[in-house]
């Protein structure tokens, strides 16, 4: 299961001939792993990697970093769930160090983003600051390079 998983995160579009011929198995056999992937909550969807700046589509991103209060019966749970609920945030994430909580969050503007947490996050009852950086640019994710390597066009004179 473990391979098929890797397999499916490097590419989730490979025909499932091929992943059976890597994987030695039938179409049929790896149709029901993927299923039961699927079913076991291993698989929690499948999506594209875009380049929305390539793309030309206006997007901003910031990664905020909260201090939060957890409650004594569910930790940083609850907290976390109520983040997670919001159409904005792309993901939230348990850290250790010296933050709480990393949330990743998408908008059209960086004032969208700004009013975002002065008006729904930082409100909160649990969330006790916050600490809001903007991408500038993304040189890779997802294991995959953004940057296409461009020609460098200087002189160089040998002495």
């Amino acid at each position: 299961m473990e391979e098929l998983l890797r397999i499916l995160e490097k590419n989730a579009r490979l025909p499932i001939e091929d992943i059976a011929a890597m994987l030695d198995k039938t179409p049929t056999e790896v149709a029901a792993m993927m299923d039961e992937a699927a079913t076991q909550g291993y698989i929690r969807g499948y999506e594209a990697l875009i380049d929305w700046e390539a793309a030309g589509v206006n997007l901003v991103e910031a990664v905020i970093e909260l201090h939060v209060s957890p409650r004594k019966s569910r930790g940083f749970d609850e907290i976390a769930s109520t983040i997670a609920s919001f159409d904005e945030v792309d993901s939230v994430l348990l850290m250790s160090g010296s933050y709480d909580l990393q949330v990743v969050i998408k908008g059209r503007s960086f004032q969208e983003i700004a009013l975002f947490v002065a008006k729904r996050l930082s409100p909160l009852d649990d969330v006790l600051s916050t600490a809001t950086s903007f991408v500038l640019r993304a040189y890779k994710r997802g294991g995959k390079l953004y940057q296409s390597e461009e020609a460098d066009e200087r002189e160089c004179t040998v002495l």
